[in-house]
């Protein structure tokens, strides 16, 4: 049961990760000045990315660990 949960959560984060890679011009352009959405798009994407990588790796560790 444990590892349903933790599968479910990572799960939730993959989607987030995945949302904040696709919608980063639109939630850069919400939150921050004009000037600052290019570096700010590249930072939210490259920061998305790592979330990505990390919540795929646990996923991966609890499926082979449980």
């Amino acid at each position: 049961m444990a590892k349903l949960i933790l599968i479910i959560i990572e799960l939730i984060v993959l989607g987030i990760s995945v949302v904040m890679i696709y919608d980063a011009r639109k939630i850069a352009t919400k939150a921050f000045s004009t000037n600052e959405t290019n570096e700010t798009t590249k930072i939210l994407k490259i920061v998305g990315f790592i979330i990505l990588i990390i919540s795929l790796l646990m996923i991966y560790i609890t499926k082979i660990k449980m």
